[in-house]
């Protein structure tokens, strides 16, 4: 347990640093909508949803399946992605006297997350079907 947890740790330096990196890099202008934490966002959403349908349908949670999930999954994508931050700038947004970009910003975040999480599944499940059919690389 100490070995996965450690995994978790250390996926989520890598993670965390990499997402601190990109918003350092692109910092959003005061009132402008966040685009960095946006896309990280939702391009985490969207790999996670690949990497889990991708482990779901390999077999069991265990052995190297779970130290991908717990390491890939919940340290590198879970430190990469950031509800916190993404709340925080809702509140500046809002504060800020920009409500309503505010609240796009928030429920565009969100619906727009889940539908790229639905797309990673979508997408690792077609390219899983069309492995099993012999429809790879020729």
């Amino acid at each position: 347990m100490l070995a996965l947890a450690g995994l978790v740790a250390a996926g989520g330096a890598v993670g965390t640093t990499a997402r601190a990196l990109l918003e350092h890099a692109f910092a959003p202008a005061p009132g402008a909508w966040p685009w960095t934490t946006f896309w990280i966002n939702l391009a985490g959403s969207f790999v996670l949803g690949a990497l889990l349908e991708t482990l779901l349908r390999s077999g069991p949670d265990t052995g190297r399946r779970r130290a991908v999930r717990l390491g890939c999954g919940t340290g590198v994508l879970g430190g990469f992605t950031t509800y916190s931050t993404f709340v925080v700038e809702v509140e500046r947004l809002a504060d800020g006297g920009h409500v309503a970009l505010g609240a796009a910003y928030g429920l565009g975040s969100v619906v727009l997350g889940v539908l790229a999480a639905l797309g990673g599944i979508a997408l690792a499940a077609a390219v899983r079907r069309r492995a099993t059919r012999g429809g790879g690389a020729r």
